[in-house]
Order: structure tokens, then C-alpha cells, then sequence
């Protein structure tokens, strides 16, 4: 298994989501650092209205769920699970084979200078992780 180091600023969400699930599937170890700079194209207040609707679904006398996740890292790691095959064995072991981190989290320097930063033509109309998740609250 190879350990690859992906830097997450200014890529793409969907983009960098489906890089790192092939290379998870590869067998490799994966490790995404500044997951809070990703960048999600579209409209900003559309993504919002749509997240604030589902939050509010889950609100009640029951509070048993849906419960959605409103952590930078965490909705990466959502969305990258998502496109493995989560219900074989080889979709399961490939995502403990994931780390998120926002920032650099605790690797140390050299690891972050071999970082692979995925460079795609920047979207007009775009917004970074950490500004969703700062208009949701």
C-alpha cells in the first residue's frame, strides 16, 4: 500500500471526492489535508436553503434523526464514502484506509511539502467548505 497526501486547496469538491475513492480502491492509504479550502461550485444560498431544510427535518418530538454532519472533514469523508461500494467489503475496508484533516493537521513537514494539490479551472459562481458551514450556523 502506498501512502499518497492530497492537499485540498482550491479543488473541486466532487472532483477531488472521486480522485481519492479510485485511489482508495487501488488499495492505497490516503490522507486529505485543508479539507476546509475545498471549493463547492454553484450557487451558495441554493446549498444552504437545501442543508438548512434537511437539518430542520430532523427536529421533533422524536429527535431520532436524520442527523447530517456539520464538520469540514466529516462532510468530505461523507461524500468520498459515498462513491465507494459501501456495501461490499472491499468498499468498508478501502474507507479506513481515509484521514481528513482540517489544516495540516499533525504531519509532519516534509509529508506536506510532497502534498499532491489537484489544480482544476476555478468555477465562476464557487464557495469554500468552511464558508457553508459558517452560513448554516
Amino acid at each position: 500500500m502506498v501512502k499518497k497526501i492530497f492537499n485540498g486547496e482550491s479543488a473541486i469538491f466532487g472532483r477531488i471526492s472521486s480522485i481519492i475513492a479510485k485511489e482508495l480502491l487501488k488499495g492505497n492509504n490516503i490522507v486529505l489535508i485543508n479539507s476546509e479550502k475545498v471549493l463547492i461550485s454553484g450557487n451558495k444560498e441554493e446549498y444552504v436553503k437545501k442543508m438548512r431544510a434537511k437539518l430542520k427535518m430532523g427536529r421533533g418530538s422524536s429527535m431520532k434523526g436524520p442527523k447530517y454532519i456539520r464538520r469540514e472533514d466529516l462532510i468530505l469523508k461523507r461524500m468520498i464514502r459515498g462513491m465507494l461500494p459501501w456495501d461490499r467489503a472491499k468498499g468498508r475496508n478501502a474507507f479506513k484506509n481515509l484521514r481528513c484533516y482540517i489544516s495540516l493537521g499533525n504531519l509532519p513537514e516534509e509529508e506536506i511539502k510532497k502534498a499532491i494539490k489537484i489544480e482544476f479551472k476555478k468555477p465562476i459562481k464557487s464557495f469554500t467548505v468552511e464558508e457553508f458551514i459558517r452560513a448554516l450556523k
